[in-house]
């Protein structure tokens, strides 16, 4: 299979020369689907682990809430390395990191999946954090390779990938952590990525050309107030939605008193939406553009958050209101992403990468905040406190500060 050429990105705003239509039209790269399966195997390794636990814990002799802590160690290694190493691969092609990053995931799965204690586990997961630089890359790519009226669709279909391990991958390792013990299917994830590097490979072997930004870029996007404001919604709207998604199962038994298939019908359901609204997410922006579809799923997101707790005792409408919740909130993920595109186009990976890590502190923010709520409000208004950090992420919206463009950026 031969290797895509290395294109000058489009220009952010121009056309195709038979038009906007025609270019919205045309049909999108099949390597973007490689992109997605190699997103669905970085989510389903670094998720899927809440699943089983337990059985981690006996497993190494250790209590069930120091072994949760590996998903503490990895959000902060992805949050932390993977700006970093974008940054020191700045002057690689992009094939090429890509290609590292994969290794550097599949030997972190590998090493937790043999690992004899606490330590090494937390060991292999922070090199899974580092590995999921891969994320970034490959939605700088998408956006770069894309026409400018087929952005927000390759990046959804980019995403689709991280979507699905929330609805096939986390539940696939519950069930094999749960029936054959958690170190295979840390094993069949590893093997996997493995298997998925070598096919991208073989696809991308011609390489990309570089399209990184020095360690110096960092701190210079980071003066930027235009960009901090665009990064603080991604922390804010992801600290409001783990206020209450860290303790989902817990929040729906309080609204209701359902059976344990209830529950899994009603997390699948809720899973559903999800590449739902990641796929919706991806046509909202290429037809309204990227600010007014923030708009409109953050404020479909507020109301939705403000309604959960007022279900109680309904089944069914908690049901919907929280489908409604779920699909705007993986539909917001590429609105913004096209939007810190248009921002610095040309940092655009390493930008990406900077709001993946605004992913995670938020993911870590909002579940200790949610801890620390529960027992002065209580499970059932959990979504009331999430609610208060989606309207700040709404807030900046209205923010328009001047963008500052350091030497050395190319603008937007």
């Amino acid at each position: 299979m031969s290797a895509p050429a290395s294109p000058t990105p489009p220009a952010p705003g121009g056309s195709s020369p038979t038009g906007p239509d025609a270019a919205a039209a045309a049909p999108l790269p099949g390597w973007l689907w490689l992109f997605a399966a190699c997103n669905f195997v970085i989510g389903t390794g670094a998720f899927g682990m809440t699943g089983y636990l337990g059985p981690v814990a006996e497993g190494l002799g250790v209590s069930v809430s120091a072994a949760g802590q590996t998903m503490t160690v990895y959000a902060l290694a992805n949050a932390v390395l993977a700006p970093l190493l974008l940054a020191l691969t700045a002057r690689w092609r992009r094939a090429a990191v890509m290609r590292l990053a994969l290794g550097l995931f599949a030997g972190g799965t590998l090493l937790s999946a043999a690992a004899p204690s606490l330590a090494v586990l937390m060991a292999g997961r922070v090199l899974m954090g580092a590995g999921a630089v891969f994320t970034p890359v490959a939605a700088g790519l998408a956006v770069q390779l894309a026409t400018p009226e087929q952005r927000g669709r390759a990046l959804s279909r980019t995403f689709l990938g991280m979507s699905l391990s929330y609805v096939l991958g986390m539940p696939y390792g519950a069930w094999v952590g749960l029936q054959w013990g958690w170190r295979w299917p840390l094993l069949s994830v590893g093997v996997a990525a493995l298997l998925i590097g070598w096919l991208l490979h073989r696809r991308l072997r011609a390489g990309m050309e570089p399209g990184g930004t020095p360690l110096g870029g960092i701190g210079a996007l980071l003066r930027r107030r235009d960009v901090v404001v665009a990064l603080a919604l991604t922390l804010l709207y992801f600290t409001g939605i783990f206020v209450v998604t860290a303790y989902m199962g817990p929040v729906q038994l309080a609204l209701n008193p359902l059976t344990p298939p209830q529950l899994s019908a009603l997390l699948a359901t809720t899973g559903a939406a999800g590449v739902v609204g990641t796929l919706a997410g991806g046509w909202a922006a290429d037809r309204l553009g990227p600010r007014r579809t923030l708009v409109l799923f953050l404020g479909c997101l507020l109301v939705a958050m403000v309604s959960a707790p007022l279900t109680a005792g309904h089944p069914l409408v908690t049901t919907a209101v929280f489908a409604i919740w779920t699909t705007c909130g993986f539909g917001l993920m590429t609105p913004q992403q096209s939007r810190l595109a248009e921002l610095a186009f040309a940092q655009a990976p390493l930008l990406l990468s900077l709001n993946a890590s605004m992913v995670y502190i938020g993911t870590a923010l909002g579940s200790a905040i949610g801890g620390a709520a529960i027992p002065v409000i209580g499970l059932a208004h959990l979504p009331w406190l999430g609610a208060v950090f989606v309207a700040g992420a709404l807030a900046t919206l209205a923010l328009r500060p001047t963008p500052r463009r350091p030497r050395g950026l190319a603008p937007a």
